[in-house]
């Protein structure tokens, strides 16, 4: 099966870079050999056409690299389209926003809770954008947990955010079954909070 992807990072000193696939998801290894001989040095910015096999690491790497014939240069290409909104997706931010009112109404809010979501959301989306451009530039990654850390956290907003514009971490099915999880646990626990400070203040109340 073949795919089709953009050269991000190049090392011509060391002959290998990195090919983000079009469809997203994780950036694919690319060895100079695994390019058609006589059709000059790769260049950052070309659109690939390749299939993928695993190296002796095991890791993911492309092989059988071909030039498709809409190929461009990177002067010349377009920026990468955000991922598709799923209905999940489009709703989860609207939805919670929805039952932070409700929750305000019957129990109130804590103080600062929204700001500390929104800063959360912040920091989350720099790490995804950091991670995005790790990836490009074959430098060190954020770990996967570390992502997941800061979603339960709070930042998850920013976290969906990032995942759809940058277009990153969206097609890692595992990855995204553990954001969801975040979120889940996250909104559990923003609940849970309220109902209970409010039940722990009725009893100091006095009757």
């Amino acid at each position: 099966m073949r795919f089709e992807g953009t050269l991000t990072t190049w090392h011509d000193d060391r002959g290998f870079g990195f090919i983000e696939p079009t469809q997203g998801g994780q950036d694919i290894f690319v060895h100079i050999k695994a390019f058609p001989a006589g059709t000059g040095r790769p260049q950052v910015g070309q659109v690939l056409s390749f299939e993928v096999a695993l190296g002796p690491n095991g890791k993911k790497r492309a092989q059988a690299v071909q030039y498709p014939v809409r190929a461009r240069s990177a002067s010349r290409a377009r920026p990468e389209a955000p991922a598709p909104w799923s209905l999940a997706r489009t709703l989860a931010i609207p939805a919670f926003v929805v039952l932070a009112y409700l929750v305000a109404r019957r129990w109130g809010l804590m103080p600062h809770v929204l700001p500390f979501y929104a800063a959360a959301s912040a920091v989350t989306f720099f790490a995804y954008a950091f991670d995005k451009s790790a990836a490009r530039q074959n430098r060190w990654r954020t770990q996967e947990n570390t992502l997941h850390a800061l979603a339960l956290v709070g930042g998850w907003p920013g976290a969906l955010v990032a995942q759809q514009l940058l277009r990153h971490k969206t097609s890692k099915t595992s990855f995204v079954a553990m954001f969801w999880v975040t979120v889940i646990a996250n909104v559990a626990g923003f609940v849970g909070l309220h109902a209970g400070l409010d039940g722990l203040l009725a009893l100091r109340r006095p009757a």
